[in-house]
């Protein structure tokens, strides 16, 4: 298990999770995150009460799925309502392609742009920058944050993190090695269609 260090005292803390690029992660421990769970550790590893989740992500529009959307937006509202995250969430964008002679659908879900927006525009309210996520994109917004005399840490997992991230912040964390228990059940992944 991953020791974290006792002399993180992060102040007012926001934590900002790339739902889509942490997917992989839970795929690897074949378990959800407890988002609940999650927020209490995060609480627990920064020592700090003064804490904002942002969570991130994209869902398909109504009538591209043959199953209900319904569970997706209720765990929208259970972050929102019932753990006080901001939920930041946009439809999936739909790329029409050819392919040879076929013609495919590819599904956009990135979230960067409004990550990066969020943290850049609430710099001031916040001491300590989490960032939950693998992508390499957001080392210039890293950098940026560092020169503003903000910490700023990472939270990924060895399966989904480019090198430059990993240690492009003040510290670096493995969520699949974290002593505090984040994880849900059983997951059960739905083939897309």
């Amino acid at each position: 298990m991953q020791k974290l260090k006792d002399d993180i005292h992060g102040g007012r803390v926001y934590i900002f999770i790339d739902a889509s690029n942490l997917w992989s992660i839970q795929k690897s421990k074949k378990k959800p995150f407890d988002y609940a769970k999650l927020k209490a550790a995060l609480i627990s590893i920064f020592h700090s009460t003064d804490i904002k989740v942002y969570y991130y992500t994209a869902y398909p529009a109504e009538g591209t799925r043959t199953y209900s959307l319904d569970g997706k937006h209720k765990f929208f509202t259970f972050l929102s309502k019932g753990l006080d995250f901001v939920v930041r969430k946009k439809v999936l964008k739909r790329i029409f392609c050819l392919v040879g002679h076929d013609q495919i659908i590819q599904e956009k879900r990135n979230m960067d742009v409004e990550m990066t927006i969020d943290a850049v525009h609430f710099k001031n309210q916040y001491d300590t920058a989490v960032l939950m996520t693998g992508d390499s994109d957001f080392l210039s917004l890293v950098t940026y944050l560092k020169n503003d005399n903000k910490k700023v840490y990472i939270f990924s997992s060895a399966n989904s993190i480019s090198q430059e991230l990993r240690t492009g912040g003040d510290g670096y964390f493995d969520l699949l090695r974290l002593e505090q228990d984040i994880w849900g059940g059983q997951l059960h992944h739905r083939a897309d269609s």
